[in-house]
This record gives structure tokens, sequence and C-alpha cells, in this order.
């Protein structure tokens, strides 16, 4: 089911190539207002992305089906019960998309499932809205970003989850960002962030 997912240690490498091709071709949702494009050390700020990853996730569910862009996500879940998340920070063991280099965007995401209490559910998801100036989120400062990694403004590949849990649909982002200083002290490896970051949820 899933493409070759690039590891998460090349995606600076990619930013670089990218810097020199262009590429063609109860609800809440952060705010999605185009912002206009800014030049900061040398890098088209915010960061645009025309190539995403995803991966779908069922929680507390007693039967799930995520289908996007033809592909069946749950179908362990499809007519069983997922079980709950695991204990503690489980989001933290999620890694990039195990399903890479989609284009933006093919067509919604198509989410059909039961919740705990035995309720049919389904839901039509459009990313191209969530996601809709294709903005990169992060939370690495502007200043932060080292110098000329993106003059175009590209990144590769963030990934996009969408969780199911009981009755609620969560979509995140998550893409790698390196950054100018250790986020770890004396960590030699730890020059960039890669946070989960919220951008769309709805209660059903």
């Amino acid at each position: 089911m899933s493409r070759r997912s690039p590891s998460p240690s090349l995606h600076c490498t990619l930013a670089a190539c990218l810097s020199l091709l262009s590429l063609t071709g109860c609800t809440h949702a952060m705010s999605t207002a185009p912002a206009a494009q800014h030049t900061v050390n040398g890098n088209l700020l915010p960061l645009r992305f025309k190539i995403h990853s995803f991966s779908a996730f069922a929680f507390n569910t007693l039967a799930c089906r995520v289908i996007y862009d033809n592909e069946d996500f749950t179908a362990l879940y499809a007519d069983k019960p997922s079980g709950p998340p695991p204990a503690g920070d489980y989001r933290s063991q999620w890694g990039f998309g195990s399903y890479s280099g989609i284009r933006n965007f093919p067509g919604p995401v198509d989410v059909s499932w039961t919740s705990m209490d035995g309720q049919e559910h389904h839901a039509t998801i459009n990313l191209a809205q969530v996601f809709k100036d294709e903005r990169i989120l992060h939370r690495v400062p502007d200043d932060e970003i080292p110098d000329g990694m993106y003059p175009q403004g590209l990144y590769l590949d963030p990934g996009i989850f969408v969780e199911v849990n009981d009755r609620t649909i969560n979509v995140y982002m998550k893409a790698m960002i390196p950054t100018k200083h250790l986020q770890i002290p004396g960590n030699a490896n730890s020059d960039t962030r890669h946070d989960l970051i919220l951008a769309w949820t709805h209660t059903y």
C-alpha cells in the first residue's frame, strides 16, 4: 500500500535540492488566510508545499475506513474495533507519513466509521480547504531557519495525519525544519524541529 517514504535524515538535503527547482503542476481550524511571502535571511517565507505524505490512525472505533488517493489507510480496522490509543504521548511516535509523494491534492479524505456508542458516521475532509494556502505549519522562528536554505520557499513532503478517535477527527501536519542552533544542547543531531501541529478538528 505504501510508497517508499524518504528517511527524515534526508529532508535537509532534499530541501536544498528543491531550492534549485520549481515544482509545477465543534469545528476548529487554524487561520488559513494566505500570508504574503517575504524574504528573511535568503529564505522565502512562509514555506509552501506542493507534495505531501499521508497516514491515518483509528482509535476507539468499532469499525473504521479512511480512503485517500484511492488507498485504504485503515484496512486493519475496517470491520473490527480499533482499540484505544497507546498510553502516553502516542502521537510523538508518528513518523512523517507512510504514503509519500502525493501531489496537492488528489481529492478529499473519505472517512466511514462507527463510534464507541454504536453510531455510524461518514465524513468527507477537503484537505485542499484545510491547507488552502499550501503553507507549512511549524514552530521555528523565521530567523532561526538556516540562511538561504529555502530561497524559493518550497518544502518537500510534509506529513499530513488524519486521526479518528471515537467521535472526533483531527488533522495534523508534521514537517522537519532545520534550525541554526541545537535544540538539545550538546546533541549534534538536534539541529531540527519536527512539531506535530493540529490543523483541523471536528467532533461529530
